[in-house]
């Protein structure tokens, strides 16, 4: 098939939808297909075969989630999908995230079917952020849910993005692909300098907005005795504005010598990071999705500690992770258990990457697409895009 592909996200910038829009790319162009991926600048360039690039100008960096800068980058990308569609004969358009409501509106004049790739739901990111109007929110649901009546289908990141579709769209085509672990082969490389402690680690990786629980984590830690069960967090990743203020809270709850903020690293070196931990964490507070770490932790080889919430526990269970309540004094609790009982956690990350193996592999999420795309969405397709490939 020739597919439009519609990523509203800089790329390539190493972080979770886009790393996702990599991996889907790279899947479409193994079954044969042709691309051409509608995306904003930023980051670094990429190359995959049968694929070619447009890249909307974006405003200076453009941090994860929604926010001004992106509302003005996906106007600019209305046109540009326009241009795209009337010169493209695209047999399917597969839009991510905000853009299927482009695709959606662009349709109805060059009437060509597009999917939903669902990673996230736009109406909860705006709730979470600005508490909006009542008549606002009620506004977006109904828009998110025409958006997915009117597509042809819908792929998803999770189970419970998965039932939000089927709750919008009951006769929808749906299709979840769990994310996939971002560990590089171990070249055996040693630990990073920056990165070497004489105690135990405990390791938080991402961005640092506010829904990742930074605050319930750093609550959390206070309140390990440092004497009984010593140990250090470190925290990679972030902006710095974020790390400043993270650290201006980690030294009013006297964490000034037990929290190291490392910033952002390369994916490439994320194994040899988490090599270096005892412990991997995600504080996780709000939203549906699951963290696309989680993966990379699963495989880690290390026990994760992670919040008893619907965004870890559709991916997470109590044979492969230590679940805690969204609360300090449980994170405490878990954090405690596991510096005390190595055994526990070799259990938990032993019974983890045998999960991952089984269920979040590359080669699970290709044949997961591959069928999707085959079985469900092709016959589906006017005449001249059922193809065989």
């Amino acid at each position: 098939m020739r597919i439009l592909v519609l990523a509203p996200q800089p790329f390539m910038v190493q972080r979770g939808t886009p790393i996702a829009v990599k991996m889907l790319l790279e899947a479409l162009s193994a079954r044969g297909d042709e691309i051409d991926a509608l995306v904003f600048t930023g980051g670094e360039p990429v190359e995959i075969a049968r694929t070619r690039f447009f890249h909307v100008p974006a405003l200076s960096s453009m941090p994860p989630g929604f926010s001004v800068k992106k509302i003005l980058a996906d106007m600019l990308m209305v046109p540009m999908t326009g241009w795209r569609m009337l010169r493209g004969r695209y047999d399917l358009v597969i839009a991510v995230e905000e853009s299927a409501y482009i695709a959606m509106v662009l349709g109805v004049f060059f009437r060509i079917p597009y999917l939903c790739d669902v990673d996230s739901s736009i109406p909860e990111q705006i709730d979470d952020k600005f508490s909006p109007p009542r008549w606002l929110q009620r506004f977006l649901v109904s828009s998110e849910r025409l958006s997915l009546r009117r597509s042809s289908g819908a792929m998803t990141c999770c189970r419970a993005l998965e039932d939000l579709v089927r709750h919008h769209a009951p006769d929808l085509p749906v299709q979840t692909l769990e994310d996939v672990p971002m560990l590089e082969p171990d070249t055996g490389g040693p630990v990073p300098e920056d990165c070497r402690f004489d105690v135990p680690v405990m390791m938080y990786v991402g961005n640092l907005e506010s829904y990742q629980g930074i605050d319930l984590l750093l609550d959390g830690f206070a309140r390990v005795d440092p004497v009984a069960t010593p140990a250090q967090l470190v925290i990679i990743g972030g902006t710095r504005v974020h790390i400043d203020s993270y650290r201006t809270r980690a030294d009013d709850l006297g964490l000034a010598d037990r929290v190291s903020f490392l910033g952002p690293k390369p994916v490439a070196d994320l194994g040899r990071y988490l090599r270096a931990a005892a412990i991997t964490c995600s504080p996780r507070t709000q939203g549906r999705n699951t963290p696309m770490k989680i993966y990379s932790y699963l495989d880690s080889g290390q026990p994760l500690l992670a919040t008893r919430l619907l965004t870890h526990t559709q991916v997470l269970d109590d044979e492969i992770a230590m679940l805690v309540d969204p609360e300090p004094d449980d994170v405490a609790r878990g954090m405690t258990a596991l510096l005390v009982d190595p055994d526990l956690g070799a259990r938990l990350a032993a019974a983890a990457r045998t999960r991952v193996a089984a269920e979040f592999s590359p080669e699970a999420y290709t044949r997961k697409l591959n069928r999707f795309l085959a079985e469900e969405i092709e016959p589906r397709l006017p005449r001249r895009s059922a193809l065989a490939v």
